[in-house]
């Protein structure tokens, strides 16, 4: 077998690792356009309790602090399968991978965003005088804009959202360097305990600046820490009896729930601590979803179809969300319905996210990880066609039972 396919056959997806994924992206796009169209505005108003839209409606934040706690888990789980130890590490191979899954959608979408910037089109262009457009290609492409914007200001929707991919990359970089370094010494588990628990410290000494404290580097690695350790914890314990796995998993649901359907109430008990309530339930919940291993999880296929389309859809759905929006706006709708736009916005998200998986992403990974590596073009071309996701919202399932049965690597992470 072929390396890079042995290595994306070495471990199974998860369903509720993506089920939980899936559902950190829906309060994304949720979010986003909540901003725009306003639920509690709607007739929804009338009959659903205004806890629950508040919950539906502004929790995108909060979903991408899930999205680390993944992204940390995912590649350390990856890190061992292939390496057995995290000193083991590849450095040509880890950041190969990386490179390959993180820059054809990246680079696609700033062309994109740059093109319709000099086209002067609206919610796309960069307007504020601090503000240019070579200096916010620079800091998508060097890992800053998340800097760059607390400096600033926020910049366009469409550009906004990378600024936890800068999060992302800046783990990705340092991740083997430190494994390699430190993660046989006493030292390596105890760091990353200490910057998991720091979430709430980094907030807070970052309240000056709301922008600066919602996307600063600490508080998204300590989220991220929180991933890793999760991994190495389960690596390093045998499965525990499945009462275990059912408490974790419940207990992981319940402090998610809290903290997305009552976060004002723990605020005013926890303050940031809050956050660390919610990093912490995400590893319980991963934990309990690796352990409970390729079971299906009932009625969660379109959530796990959008957990497998995460980065396409995370990087996207903005396009979706404003063609939405605008198309709201020049019928002159109105707000009583304006609830049902959101179906639209979500939908339209997913088959923007499974065309550019289909027919972008994953055969430009695949030709990057078979030139990387070296990889008969012949193989790798085989691996694409099993994992290119069909256009099959309602079902979520592949074309053909042996597609089903191929397994597929889990490192396809935000």
């Amino acid at each position: 077998m072929p390396p890079a396919l042995a290595e994306a056959c070495q471990t199974r997806r998860n369903p509720g690792i993506d089920t939980l994924r899936g559902l950190s992206i829906v309060l994304v796009i949720l979010h986003h356009v909540a901003i725009r169209i306003p639920l509690r505005k709607t007739a929804l108003a009338t009959f659903v309790p205004p806890r629950l839209l508040h919950a539906l409606s502004y929790n995108g934040y909060e979903a991408v602090f899930i999205f680390f706690v993944i992204s940390g888990f995912l590649i350390t789980n990856n890190a061992f399968e292939r390496s057995r130890s995290l000193d083991a590490i590849s450095l040509r191979g880890f950041y190969g991978r990386r490179a390959a899954r993180i820059l054809p959608c990246l680079c696609a979408l700033l062309v994109v965003l740059a093109a319709l910037h000099l086209a002067g089109l609206k919610d796309f262009t960069i307007i504020k005088s601090s503000q240019s457009l070579p200096r916010a290609l620079l800091s998508a492409i060097g890992l800053h804009l998340n800097w760059y914007e607390g400096r600033t200001g926020w910049l366009p929707g469409p550009w906004d959202v990378l600024w936890s991919l800068s999060i992302e990359e800046a783990f990705y970089l340092a991740f083997p360097l430190v494994c390699i370094g430190i993660a046989r010494t006493p030292l390596f588990a105890p760091m990353l305990l200490v910057l998991a628990l720091s979430l709430p410290l980094t907030r807070a000494a970052l309240a000056g600046n709301e922008i600066w404290q919602e996307k600063a580097y600490l508080p998204g690695m300590a989220a991220i820490a929180a991933g890793v350790l999760c991994a190495i914890f389960v690596r390093k314990r045998p499965r525990p009896h499945p009462a275990v796995s059912t408490f974790l998993g419940a207990a992981g649901v319940l402090g998610i729930a809290a903290v997305l359907g009552a976060e004002d109430v723990l605020w005013r008990v926890l303050g940031n601590g809050t956050m660390l309530v919610l990093t912490s339930s995400a590893a319980s919940l991963v934990a309990a979803s690796h352990w409970r291993g390729p079971r299906r999880l009932w009625g969660t296929g379109w959530l796990q179809s959008f957990g497998r389309l995460s980065y396409e859809c995370y990087l996207t759905h903005m396009f979706a969300v404003l063609a939405v929006v605008r198309l709201h706006n020049a019928l002159g709708a109105g707000l009583r319905h304006a609830y049902l736009w959101y179906v639209p916005a979500l939908f339209l998200t997913w088959v923007i996210g499974t065309v550019v998986a289909r027919y972008y992403s994953v055969p430009a990974e695949q030709a990057w990880r078979a030139r990387w590596s070296g990889t008969a073009g012949a193989a790798s071309a085989s691996h694409v066609d099993r994992c290119r996701p069909p256009l099959d919202f309602p079902n979520c399932r592949r074309r053909d039972a042996s597609a089903r049965e191929q397994p597929q690597g889990l490192g396809r992470v935000l």
